[in-house]
């Protein structure tokens, strides 16, 4: 074979196609579209790729990228891209094939982006959280996590998330945003400066989900809450529709009693957000505020800054799903989750007249079209939605008044006197 069938432009095919050389021969063919790289053939036929070019001082170098077809030609050509890149910049022989073997797995970079994730407001994201990125990776991810960036590929993407989308299209699209989250944290450390491999990758369609409490449900539901040590906790969630990290992390500092509002100073939208706090949110929070007050006066400590303190590092309440479980069991109510509560207030603000502003207003959504009529309400028509829905959810659960609310906790502390 002369030297001018040893080059040309390579494609899947043509290398596919090359023939193996006599034992102990190894055949090398340059691709005429990335300078340097070659793929050399083995007398047993395996296909490596590598880039072959004179480096800083005059030497040659070679630098093995990987073999054909674990690593496809437009990989290779990318891989051949960052390695002269290096060249260029004048790296000696030792540094340009450490830039490439350096380059670090998809693995690799998404521990380091989870150790750096943060909330909005800073602070570092729980350990719950790390483990929900972690089970997704690990369920559905298997595939990406030991490839070098440059070997994750929009294809590669797609044929992950088109696998999951068949199991859950919320999961395919979770699965989707991490991969993204992940190379545009590369990207912004410059370790990464390829394309963002989610192009092309178009998110499942998730149908949205409906569900709230209904009537013929409450009246179990309350009575099941009633009996939960976390009873408080999901009270607040079905009377304010507040988002449960938030109702988590309630400090007494943001309560004013005498305006019956709770300022959540950001929430999940990145803004800060006034609550309306109903008759009987009131009443279930001043009775709570003096269960603490007596029992600090009573054993001489200092008294928690959250509504639902905790234990753990946070200082608050963290892990409220085993006891929504109990609930539900007792209650025979099934497929509500947490988060339906506060889709129930919402469902019942419906239910009693309130408009879809109102609504957004009282639950804190945020979205470009309905931002600036959110902005124009003020806090009243949002306070009588909430009450009139308040009143009419406990009718339905066979409480007539606010204070059957309170008559629940009252009980309950006095039976543990």
């Amino acid at each position: 074979m002369d030297k001018l069938e040893n080059r040309f432009p390579f494609t899947k095919e043509r290398i596919a196609g090359l023939p193996s050389p006599e034992a102990g021969q190894r055949a090398t063919y340059h691709d005429t579209k990335a300078t340097g790289l070659q793929v050399r053939v083995a007398a047993s036929g395996v296909k490596t790729f590598s880039v072959y070019r004179r480096i800083k001082g005059g030497a040659r170098e070679r630098v093995t990228l990987g073999r054909f077809p674990a690593m496809t030609v437009e990989q290779a050509r990318k891989a051949a891209a960052q390695v002269n890149a290096t060249i260029e910049d004048g790296a000696n022989p030792g540094e340009v094939k450490r830039a490439y073997r350096g380059e670090p797995t998809f693995q690799e970079m998404f521990d380091e982006y989870l150790e750096a994730k943060r909330k909005r407001d800073g602070s570092a994201i729980s350990e719950t959280t790390k483990r929900h990125y972690r089970d997704a990776t690990r369920l559905h991810m298997a595939a990406l996590m030991n490839l070098k960036l440059s070997a994750v590929t929009p294809e590669k993407v797609g044929a992950m998330h088109a696998k999951v989308e068949k199991l859950s299209h919320a999961q395919a699209n979770r699965c989707r945003a991490i991969v993204s989250a992940v190379f545009n944290y590369a990207k912004d450390k410059r370790i990464f400066s390829g394309e963002i491999p989610v192009v092309g990758v178009k998110r499942a369609h998730e149908i949205q989900r409906d569900r709230f409490a209904s009537a013929a449900e409450l009246p179990g539901l309350m009575q099941s809450i009633a009996e939960s040590p976390a009873r408080d906790y999901f009270l607040m969630l079905l009377l304010t529709g507040a988002r449960k990290t938030s109702v988590l992390s309630m400090r007494w500092a943001e309560i004013d009693f005498e305006g019956a509002t709770w300022r959540i100073p950001k929430t999940k939208n990145g803004s800060p957000q006034v609550v309306h706090l109903s008759a009987e949110a009131v009443m279930v929070l001043k009775a709570r505020r003096e269960e603490r007050d007596g029992k600090a006066q009573a054993t001489g400590e200092a008294a928690s800054e959250f509504v639902f303190p905790g234990e753990g590092k946070t200082g608050h309440y963290a892990e409220p799903k085993r006891a929504w479980a109990g609930i539900l069991s007792r209650a025979g109510v099934d497929d509500l989750r947490i988060h339906d509560l506060r889709r129930t207030l919402g469902s019942w603000q419906a239910k009693t007249g309130a408009s879809l502003a109102i609504i957004g207003k009282s639950l804190g959504h945020k979205s470009q079209q309905s931002t600036a009529i959110y902005a124009r309400l003020d806090l009243d028509p949002v306070r009588q939605s909430v009450d009139t829905a308040t009143a009419a959810m406990l009718e339905a659960a066979g409480m007539k008044s606010a204070a059957d609310v309170v008559a629940i906790a009252d009980a309950k502390r006095k039976r543990r006197a």
